[in-house]
């Protein structure tokens, strides 16, 4: 579920009904129906909206029904700072918040720099990224995903799991760029929406191609497995035969050649930091000419 101060429309005409949360285990939350009257513009999609914030014991519930443990988000967060920035595309150069003293860590300028050039160079326009569908795991500050929207994508989906996170470093982020109207955040664990995922792109998507054009994931090293984590991105119907996942993993990391029909393009490293980049065959052939 995703944490807005207002529940915004969607083009989408229909409701969502999902089991992440309901009223009556939250009062301060509320179920959120999408909008029947249509609208030009791509707004964010929520799957409830906070009424009046929530109270330490909501939130304590909240995590505990999500199957989280709540000491492991601070009740009180260290404040933001703006210490991330936007590499390239039309926000160029706009500063990015970035929370102090929690386990949020946004991928590497060089890092990021690196992989939107690879993708770029990759796709046959180095200038920018080719339109589509961009879906950022584990999103965080959300600055690969806004990087993304920056660069040339028609529309990202953050995926992030703490609500503390998006409502007061992501949405502010989206906000002060521009980009909240082509952007849809999920607040749900990765896994949650990854075993979901078909559900989801049927209502998000309407009956269009259910693949995403470009995946990122840059997990918290120490609190996935990448082989169990890979497998299951590789299995699910948001992958297609022409889509290009980010892969950022430490050092002493086995990955594969290939995640599902797609083939790993390039692998470099930075430092402790590894990046790994899948994508269609014809990509392959590409680089090597």
């Amino acid at each position: 579920m995703a944490i807005l101060s207002s529940p915004i429309a969607s083009p989408l005409g229909i409701n969502i009904n999902t089991k992440l949360a309901s009223s009556s285990s939250f009062p301060n939350l509320a179920l959120f129906n999408l909008s029947s009257k249509p609208t030009n513009r791509i707004s964010t999609i929520v799957h409830s909206s906070y009424r009046n914030g929530l109270t330490n014991e909501d939130k304590k519930a909240l995590f505990e029904k999500y199957g989280l443990d709540p000491n492991q988000f601070p009740s009180q967060p260290s404040s933001s700072s703006p210490s991330l920035k936007v590499l390239g595309g039309k926000a160029k150069r706009k500063k990015l918040l970035s929370p102090k003293g929690m386990d949020v860590r946004p991928m590497m300028e060089v890092v990021k720099g690196s992989a939107f050039d690879i993708l770029q160079a990759a796709g046959g326009c180095p200038a920018s990224l080719r339109p589509g569908r961009w879906l950022d795991l584990y999103s965080g500050t959300g600055s690969v995903g806004i990087e993304a929207i920056s660069r040339g994508c028609s529309e990202v989906h953050f995926v992030e799991m703490d609500p503390w996170v998006v409502s007061n470093v992501l949405q502010p982020n989206l906000e002060c760029t521009g980009f909240l109207d082509v952007s849809v955040i999920h607040t749900v664990r990765v896994e949650s929406f990854l075993e979901c995922a078909e559900q989801f792109v049927v209502i998000l998507f309407a009956g269009q191609d259910s693949a995403f054009d470009f995946i990122s994931v840059t997990p918290p090293y120490t609190q996935v497995d990448y082989g169990i984590l890979m497998d299951q991105i590789s299995k699910s119907p948001i992958v297609g035969e022409d889509t290009f996942i980010v892969v950022e993993y430490p050092l002493r990391t086995d990955m594969l050649d290939s995640c599902g029909c797609l083939v790993k393009i390039n692998d470099r490293r930075f430092g402790r930091t590894h990046l790994a980049i899948y994508g269609p065959e014809w990509a392959q052939k590409k680089r090597k000419k």
